[in-house]
Order: structure tokens, then sequence, then C-alpha cells
């Protein structure tokens, strides 16, 4: 077994010079390929893992930071044709924020997804013309203003621009400079080269996986390209005839447009200047507005906080396990990938050893059940073991959540919102073992099920403290739309109401703060009655109660949604709760709040699909009983499936105006699932119904025998979707 400084050469002429750690290639190196390919800088395990510099064999070049084989977090790339990048990468792909420059002089400055412009926006074109605004995989959509050649940026929108800057809403151009040259020391030969031949299993993949170092794709916008040619021919027009130089009343009277597109394509264009822009009292409040950063959910864990050595022990668990289970050939489930037979243990001491790399937490254990059954899940969704281990173990740090519930359970979000981990107790740990077998057959013969998603379960036994068990889970509110009301609904009664004075995207409100209900199209609300039916005679079954139905509700018009007050901090005269005052910068956003069924389209990568889904798309009797695509101006193309992206209308419940928050009748777009399925009906909820039947009505109670619980749960979820009565 190899360690120290080595070098070694393969039959195909490939040749590594540097560091080796346990067999493994483990430090700062030097790899190249008979095809140019050349990679100089850190390694982890066999993989380029830390910052490097590599030149592909076109030529191009990527310097900056790599994680488990590819580029990954800041750098910059360099195509042979001139055009640099420098931003964030995520998967070899420019994800993030960042700026493009062309080899012309045009630039784009802003936000991107899996290489393509996405998000928030500044493209700057050669000739001082540019247009500030949103891109939808790589197509302006939604609102925008053009600023044509001979004009300039009122100082507003600077102002407003530079203010991205510093919340990280925008790239920061000073900070992506920083990106150094990567210093590789100097070959030393530390001590003797052992001959001993390199373990070849550690080894015999290097080159294959290298192969798939392929230059970054070229393919960020076409729209851009044409937007060259004849996207402001107009403009033009109107800028021809100005001196550059010119004094400030000449600069005021400069025309800008304002533009709003759909998709890439012009639907609506103001012809403004730049006196009515810079002075807009409109126009700044709406920058003001749309400068704030959205709360993402959860703290982030960093080093000092209480869970930061819990978290850095999870992480490694997990990329050690599920990297030691990808290689090996997939198979059918066996019987023998069921059990207490099937769990594996592996020490992790602080120093490392021959199996385990060393790392910064103190000695721990982890335990694996079922490896390969869930490996088998995670490929039935579709989930790649490479962005898995990414989502959850890569640079950026998890988030932890606050319990929403009575468990005590700790949360915890991966840095890209797909995957939730949770703590369990040893019961329910218990629970999920024994009805895996089912649930494997249960979620594999239903692909629109609706019951959480397992995708891993791992137990950590830090050296100093207790034991603690997680189960990784999709998460279903992984979308880009904002949830702006959430619901954990039981059909239950007593207890079932927030007791949160103040309310906010983030509250988990329950079944009595529901005052409204949706209306879907007649196919879709059958379909979904039924697999939610499926869904809950699984669970009875298996004798589990207690479950939920989580509800995420997308409104497509904010501005009409109303905060809770807590009936104990504010009452008017005659009782009733009084409304909190709407935020009058609200009316001030312009949101679009049409919901458009299109057909299925031909080019399926522009469509945004709900994450960890299976099923086929709806299709919807107002198209011929065609597959359609849910259409957002100003947002995405998304695929309308069982759980996610579906489009409804919220109505009031009559009777119900006290805490009114949505008024009447509004668009909307629900996500849904059936969560918390681990509790099972025993003695301890045996004995916490007979208790509280004697105070309360045991009908409204949650813990209830399974039986009548799943026939009170279908009961409740048909009136918050009731029949679609417009048709009359």
């Amino acid at each position: 077994m190899r360690n120290g400084y080595g070098k070694i050469r393969w039959p195909s002429g490939a040749v590594y010079e540097g560091d080796f750690s346990g067999g493994y290639i483990h430090g700062t190196g030097t790899y190249s390929r008979s095809d140019k390919l050349t990679y100089k800088g850190r390694w982890w395990l066999n993989l380029k893992h830390g910052l490097g510099y590599q030149v592909y064999p076109n030529g191009d070049t990527f310097e900056g930071s790599w994680m488990q084989g590819t580029p990954e977090g800041p750098g910059k790339y360099t195509w042979t044709n001139g055009n640099v990048f420098v931003g964030n990468m995520k998967g070899g792909i420019m994800s993030g924020k960042g700026t493009l420059t062309w080899i012309n002089g045009d630039s784009y400055e802003g936000n991107w997804l899996n290489g393509v412009m996405h998000g928030f926006g500044v493209y700057t074109w050669s000739d001082g013309g540019c247009y500030v605004g949103t891109w939808t995989f790589g197509l302006k959509d939604g609102n925008g203003t053009f600023y044509p050649k001979g004009s300039r940026l009122p100082s507003v929108q600077e102002i407003y621009l530079s203010a991205l800057r510093k919340r990280g809403l925008l790239p920061d151009l000073r900070k992506q400079n920083q990106v150094r040259d990567v210093k590789v020391p100097e070959n030393q030969m530390s001590s003797h080269v052992s001959s001993d031949k390199l373990a070849k299993r550690n080894l015999l993949n290097l080159e294959q996986s290298n192969r798939r170092n392929v230059s970054l794709e070229r393919r960020w916008s076409l729209e851009v390209s044409i937007e060259k040619v004849i996207g402001y021919d107009s403009a033009l027009g109107l800028a021809e005839s100005v001196p550059e130089s010119r004094d400030k009343e000449d600069d005021e009277m400069i025309l800008i447009l304002e533009r709003e597109y759909m998709q890439g394509v012009l639907i609506s264009e103001v012809v403004l200047n730049n006196m009515f822009s810079s002075m807009s009292r409109r126009a700044r409040r709406l920058q003001k507005k749309l400068a704030k950063e959205i709360k993402r959910p959860g703290e982030a864990i960093i080093k000092g906080h209480r869970s930061y050595d819990l978290m850095l022990s999870l992480q490694l668990g997990i990329r050690y396990t599920v990297g030691k289970i990808t290689p090996i050939p997939t198979r059918e489930v066996r019987a023998s990938d069921f059990g207490p037979k099937a769990s594996f243990w592996t020490n992790f001491p602080k120093e490392g050893s021959q199996l385990t790399p060393t790392h910064q937490s103190e000695d721990f254990k982890c335990k694996d059940y079922c490896p390969m059954l869930f490996r088998n899940l995670r490929e039935l969704f579709k989930i790649d073991a490479a962005d898995y281990m990414m989502s959850i173990c890569g640079n950026d740090a998890l988030r932890e959540l606050s319990s929403p519930g009575k468990s005590g359970s700790v949360f915890f979000l991966s840095q890209d919102d797909r995957f939730m981990i949770k703590t369990l107790r040893r019961s329910e740990v218990k629970v999920l073992l024994r009805m895996l077998p089912d649930y494997h057959h249960h979620v594999k013969s239903y692909e629109n099920t609706l019951i959480t998603k397992f995708f891993g379960l791992h137990r950590i036994k830090p050296s100093s403290s207790q034991k603690f068990r997680f189960v990784v889970m999709g998460n279903m509110f992984c979308t880009e739309l904002r949830i702006h009301r959430r619901f954990d609904l039981k059909g239950s009664s007593f207890g079932r109401s927030s007791d949160k004075i103040e309310i906010d995207e983030n509250t988990t409100l329950k079944d009595l703060d529901l005052n409204y209900c949706f209306y879907l199209e007649p196919s879709w609300r059958e379909s979904l009655l039924k697999q939610i039916e499926i869904d809950s005679k699984f669970l009875e079954a298996q004798h589990i109660m207690d479950y939920s139905l989580l509800l995420g509700v997308h409104h497509r018009a904010p501005q009409h949604l109303r905060p809770l007050i807590s009936y104990d901090q504010s009452r008017n005269v005659d009782g009733l709760a009084m409304l909190a005052e709407e935020d009058p910068l609200e009316d001030e956003v312009s949101h679009p709040q049409g919901l458009v069924l299109v057909p299925r389209g031909a080019d399926d990568n522009s469509v945004v699909v709900g994450s960890h889904m299976r099923g086929s798309r709806l299709r919807a009797s107002s198209a011929g009983d065609e597959e359609v695509d849910l259409l957002l101006p100003g947002t995405a193309r998304l695929q309308i499936q069982l759980g996610g992206n579906i489009p409804s209308r919220a109505e009031q419940i009559p009777g119900k105006r006290e805490k009114q928050m949505f008024h009447e009748a509004y668009d909307v777009v629900l996500y849904l699932g059936i969560i918390d399925i681990l509790q099972d009906y025993n003695m301890t909820k045996k004995i916490e119904h007979a208790y509280k039947s004697l105070q309360f009505d045991s009908l409204s109670i949650s813990a209830v025998d399974p039986t009548f619980y799943y026939r009170r749960f279908l009961e409740f979820i048909q009136k918050v979707f009731p029949p679609n009565a417009m048709t009359g």
C-alpha cells in the first residue's frame, strides 16, 4: 500500500505524480493523459477535490474549486474561443451566481441554473445597451427594463443593483476576481517510494471516471444570440442621433423600454425615459421591495453551531456508505436486503483508517440500514448517486429547522432543498424496518403514491454522546415557486390550530386554520382522492395512524394574502380577531396572476418536473383529454403531476371570515403528500386514546385506531377538495 510521494503510469499513457495515502491518490498532484488533458491540484480518495486547475483536451480551462471529481463552487472557466465565465459551478455546470463575458464584449451578470441564465440578471451588449430583468431556462421571462445604446443606468438603478450584489442576489465581481492561481508544492520526495504495486481496487476506475471530464457545453442561451441580431432594432433607432457627450438634461430624455416577456416572447412594451425611471416613486418602492432577500427556512449549521459535529459525522457517513455501494452492479431487491442482517456498522476514527479518511469531528460509528434497498428506492425515483451525495454532503452547510410537531424530532434541510433529514425515535426505526418490504412494494406498484419517499436510514454514535437515528426523505416543497401557506391536516379537531402569534410563510398551520377549499379539474380530483385512499388503506393495513396530509399553497397574487393575528393578541369590540394591516408595498408589486394550461411541449428539457416524482402527466378535459403543462407568466413551464405543480382555485369557506387569508377565489398552485407515517397504534397510543376520551370528544382527538383514523381522514380530505360546482 503506497503512502507519501510517488508516480504511477497507466498503459494508456496517463500519468499521475504526487501524494498518496492509504493506497489512494490523496493530497496534491498532477494528472495528465495522452489526449492533452491535464489537472494540477488537490485530490481526495482518487477524486479531484479542493482547489485545482484543469486543461481540457479541446483547450478549455477551469481554475477553481472541485468536489468529488467535478467543478463545484467558485471558479473561472475559459473557452478556447475567448469566452470567460467567473462564478459558481455545480456538478461541472454553471449554477448559482456568475458572470459570463463573450469575446465580442457582451456580458451577462446574474443567476444561472444547469448551464443557462435563470433568475434575475443584467445582460450588457458591447455597444453599452443593457437589459435588466429575469430569465427562465435561458429565455427572458417576466418584467424587465431595456436601456438602448447611448443611454445609461439611472442612479437609482445603479444603487439598486449595488444593493443586490451586497445581499448576494447578484454576483460580486470583486469577490469573483479573488479566484487565485492554484499553488502546488514542488516535487518533494519525502521518503523512499515503495515499489509495491498500487492496489488495483483503489485506482481501477480512476481513468474511467476522468473520462467524464468533458469540456463545458456552450448552451447558455440561444435566445441571447437571436436578441443580438433582432432584439432591439427599434431601440437602436431611438438612440441613433444621441451624441456620446451630453448634459444631464439630455441624459434624462433618453428613451428606455419597459418590457414584459413570456418564455422568450415579447408580449408588451412601454416607452419610458430616464427621468421617469429615476424619479418614479412607484419604481423606487418596487425596486426596494424586489431587493428584499427571501428568507430561507431554517438556520445554517456553521462551525460553533450545536449540531455542527453531528452534521459532519452524518455527511461523512452518508458519503462513505453511498460511495461504497454505488459500484456494486444493480440488481433486484432480495429478501436478504431487509432486516437486521442487512445493516452494517463502520468505525470512523478521527485520524482515519485504511477504509475511512481523516475528519474534523470526534470518533464515531455509523450504521447503515438496508443500503441495497434504499439504493434501489433512489434509483426508482431517478436520483443519481453523485447528485444525492452532493446535495447532502456538498460544500454548503445543511440547515436545521425548528420542529413543527410534538415529537421533538430535529429536521435538517439539504442546501438545495431537495432532501429532508429527520431524527427518529427508536420505536419509529422499528416501525420503518418492519414495514420496509411492503413499503417498497407499494411505492414500486403505485408510481403516483403520495406517501413520504424514504431514501436512506442511518444511525450515528459519537464516542462521547448518545445515538442519533436519521432518515433521509424527499422534500415535497422543493420548488422554485414560493410556498406562501403550508398546512398539516389530520382530519381531527382537538388541538388542531396554530398557537403562533405571528404567521409567516414558514409557519405550519393546522386543520382549524384552514378556512378555504380547493377546486380541481374533475379528473384530477378523482385521481387525487383515489390515490390518497390507496395510500391511506396501505397505512391502515400497516396499523399506522396519526399521519397527515402536508399541503403547500403557492398563491399567484400574494398581495391578497393577509397575515393572521391570534385571538388573544388583538380583539375588536365585537370579539372578532382583527386583521393585520397589509404591507402597502404589496400593491406596488405586479404579480402575473394567470394559470395557463398548454399542451405538452415537444421539448421536455424546458419543463420543470416536480422533485422525487415518478407518475405520468395529468390530462385535462379542457384540452381534449391531452397531457398538459402549467405555464406561469414570469416563472416557468411546469409538469403537472399528482403531488406537485397542481393548478387549483382556492375559495373562501362561508362562515369563516374572522380569519380570512384569501379573498373569495384566487388561482393557486398546490404541492402535497402524506407524511408522519411511522406512528403505529401501540399501547402508548391506546392509553392516550382512553385518557383523552374521558375529557374530550373521542371523535375529535388524533389518537384513534387506524381504521377509524383512515375513514375520518378521507372524509376530511374530500371536504378540502370538494366537487367542482362551477360547471353548473
